[in-house]
């Protein structure tokens, strides 16, 4: 047996213990029958403790008697509460805990009296209710819907400063009788004027207060960002030296001037409110024609604003100027770099300025690019392996042997260090000498060398020279001895 809360706070779902508290349950599930708790307030607010309602006025009304139980509606005054029961077994020990408000009996106050009013726990281990309050229900969904209840602003009293109200009441199941002359409305009947006048701020006129304000917060956010997302942009770009940076207030814009009007002419018209720390007629780069704009920067910022009230449209060289307050940060962002700038080449050692471009080391290979520095590594490595080449050529050979009275020592001929040019892939094998590959490297380079070296360094290396000079030689015996192996 359960039923439906419709409140301006949300759903709840009530679950009903009949076989723990049947009158509680009979008398709650009629009134919801009834229609008795539409628009009843939500009062008496203890956070993390509970919250009561029932009353369909409320206690802020003067005409209140509190509620009334469904058979006090049905047989008149005399039965407007009955005797509560309570069961040893329930208790007061979890969230959601639904029971009936009760009131001592005016002569027995050993008995407690029930009518229509309830509670819901809001927190767990309430057993301060327990014997106070008469549990016939638990909360079975609808837990946000409370803790949007317990967080309510309310006052000195737990009244809610934006009414939270019942508006409506489903019931799933009902497993009691009706009582004689219980007739359910067709329809939920509308509140009645003296519900109405305990109106504090309505829920509707709260929601669409929270909406103006909501949009506003919105629109003023998203300006915010926005503007904040440019200036980041423009500090990517270069055009600002930060996003957090200001236009100074003592610089203002004039605009709209007559190409012919001057700096000169434009300092004298604007330094009767102050003394101008500079006026600057901005101009083409190219053609150097004024673009009728400038900025004049004032030393107070009082004379700024006066000139601003002062000049505005005023007949200058045949055009009204227009004059605003500056909002470039040029001067600022030059200034910035600049100094930026000098913390760089301090901590560089004289090197690189705004990016370092102008310091920047060269690259290991070009370093001495415009020297030819590196010439005598060349050198040194031509020569290393011209050693090595050397001692090979010598110990192939004085191995190699020829057939018959042809036989040739390389390492005797007139190739001399040009011998070295056989490849290592020169093989013995049974006394006959094959050679399979013959390699110019080392005379490839050196031409190479020479080449790019020039004539000039040659003079300084008498062993490249020496190589340039038996090249024909070279080439000549090379052939020969490729002849005389190949027979």
């Amino acid at each position: 047996m359960s039923v439906l809360f419709e409140t301006s706070a949300g759903d709840i779902v009530i679950d009903l213990l009949v076989d723990y508290a049947p009158k509680e349950c009979q008398n709650f599930l009629k009134l919801c029958k009834l229609k008795y708790y539409n628009f009843s307030p939500i009062h008496s607010i203890q956070q993390n403790f509970s919250f009561q309602t029932g009353d369909p006025l409320g206690p802020d009304s003067t005409s209140s008697d509190g509620g009334s139980s469904v058979w006090g509606l049905l047989d008149g005054p005399s039965k407007k509460n009955f005797p509560a029961t309570f069961h040893p077994k329930l208790k007061h020990v979890e969230r959601g805990t639904v029971s009936m408000a009760t009131a001592p009996h005016a002569s027995n106050p050993d008995v407690r009296l029930a009518a229509s009013q309830f509670l819901v726990t809001l927190g767990d281990n309430t057993d301060y209710l327990d014997g106070k309050a008469s549990i016939f229900g638990k909360v079975l969904e609808g837990f946000d819907t409370l803790e949007t209840i317990n967080s309510a602003i309310t006052d000195k009293d737990g009244h809610p400063l934006v009414d939270i109200r019942i508006k409506h009441t489903i019931i799933l199941d009902d497993p009691f009788p009706d009582p004689n002359g219980l007739r359910e409305p067709s329809q939920s009947p509308q509140p009645s004027k003296a519900q109405l006048a305990t109106v504090r701020i309505a829920h509707d006129e709260a929601a669409d207060l929270d909406k103006e304000v909501d949009e506003e917060a919105a629109e003023k956010l998203r300006r915010e960002r926005e503007a904040r997302a440019q200036a980041l942009t423009l500090e990517m770009m270069g055009d600002l030296p930060f996003a957090e940076v200001k236009p100074p207030e003592n610089i203002l814009f004039v605009c709209k001037l007559n190409p012919v009007t001057a700096d000169a002419d434009l300092e004298l018209i604007f330094s009767r409110f102050g003394k101008i720390l500079s006026c600057e007629v901005i101009r083409d780069k190219k053609t150097g024609d004024s673009l009728q704009y400038a900025f004049i920067e004032y030393e107070e910022k009082s004379a700024c604003e006066a000139a601003y009230f002062k000049m505005q449209g005023v007949l200058i060289d045949d055009r009204r100027i227009h004059v605003d307050f500056s909002q470039s940060v040029s001067k600022l962002a030059d200034v910035w770099r600049g100094g930026e700038n000098d913390k760089r080449k301090g901590r560089a050692g004289g090197r690189g300025g705004w990016g370092g471009v102008q310091g920047l080391e060269k690259w290991r290979k070009y370093r001495n690019e415009e020297g030819r520095g590196n010439e005598d590594h060349y050198r040194t490595q031509i020569r290393e392996r011209n050693g090595r080449q050397r001692r090979g050529t010598t110990e192939r050979g004085n191995d190699i042997e020829t057939e018959g009275s042809g036989a040739v020592a390389l390492g005797k001929t007139d190739l001399g260090t040009e011998a070295a040019m056989l490849d290592d892939a020169t093989e013995i094998r049974g006394g006959t000498t094959r050679i399979t590959k013959i390699t110019l490297d080392v005379m490839i380079v050196t031409v190479i060398i020479i080449v790019i070296e020039g004539d000039s360094k040659c003079d300084q290396d008498s062993e490249v020279m020496s190589h340039l000079i038996r090249l024909p030689r070279v080439l000549s015996s090379w052939s020969d001895t490729v002849s005389i192996l190949s027979r």
